[in-house]
């Protein structure tokens, strides 16, 4: 298509040259007079199939470096970058990353440490008195057990939790089954598998019992009942795995006044 140039003196002539389809160039030409004497001849030159080296005025204000074209490409390029794509974290976000990770792994290792270091020996030197516990008005919680039973090892740690969420309104007393002190109560619980946990009323009736391993619920929520003073308990005859009571080592009571 044919480019016009604008100019500022106005157009009193023009004659244009027809041209044949075979013809590439074909000049346009028309007078020009301007407010002066003089007159001037201007040129137009009209191709139908432009070369694809020539660019257009258009296209070369388009490369121009700072025009806005510019801009808008490069706007244009970096929107074009998937926004789907995740973000690296920072230097900042990995560091705080790594602080909690040490400090969730030194709590996971100090509630470890704690579990471990608990014993029967330990819940035994803080238990209760059998016969203070059945004299001061407070529901008691009554575990037999033995030093070699292994499931009794295992729930120590779950027993202490339990003592110490409730130690102020219940009574926690350890009875050793090996101890022949404790061969009356051991019939009179009726124990045949350790550990056995005896719930006792704030008057010493027996409201249930569970034996063996279990969930720490079922200990809780018993002591929970008896703690808040129920009729009755909600686990009141559970057995679960347990070391029998006939493989007690009988021995002599060296202190009267042990309920070990």
């Amino acid at each position: 298509m044919a480019h016009v140039a604008s100019n500022p003196v106005g157009f009193h002539k023009l004659r244009l040259y027809h041209f044949q389809h075979n013809q590439s160039l074909h000049p346009l030409k028309f007078v020009v007079q301007p407010q002066s004497k003089s007159r001037r001849y201007q040129r137009l030159y009209c191709q139908t199939n432009p070369s694809p080296t020539e660019s257009s005025p258009k296209e070369n204000l388009s490369g121009e470096p700072g025009s806005d074209n510019d801009s808008n490409t490069t706007q244009a390029t970096g929107s074009s970058i998937d926004p789907g794509l995740p973000e690296y974290p920072s230097r900042k976000t990995n560091r705080q990353i790594a602080v909690v990770s040490i400090l969730a792994a030194v709590g996971l290792f100090a509630s470890t440490r704690l579990d471990l270091g608990i014993s029967l020996k330990d819940l035994s030197a803080a238990a209760l008195p059998y016969e203070q516990a059945l004299s001061n008005g407070k529901p008691t919680v009554v575990e037999f057990y033995a030093d070699w039973c292994e499931v009794c090892r295992e729930l120590a740690p779950d027993v202490y939790k339990v003592e110490q969420q409730y130690k102020d309104r219940v009574n926690f007393v350890m009875l050793n089954v090996d101890n022949t002190k404790w061969e009356q109560e051991l019939d009179e619980f009726g124990v045949e598998g350790i550990p056995h946990f005896a719930f006792l009323d704030s008057k010493g009736n027996e409201e249930g019992n569970v034996v063996g391993r279990l969930p720490k619920r079922y200990l809780l929520e018993n002591v929970d009942a008896l703690a808040r003073g129920e009729a009755s308990i909600p686990h009141a005859r559970v057995v679960g795995q347990f070391s029998s009571a006939e493989s007690r080592k009988v021995r002599q009571v060296v202190d009267p006044r042990s309920h070990g």
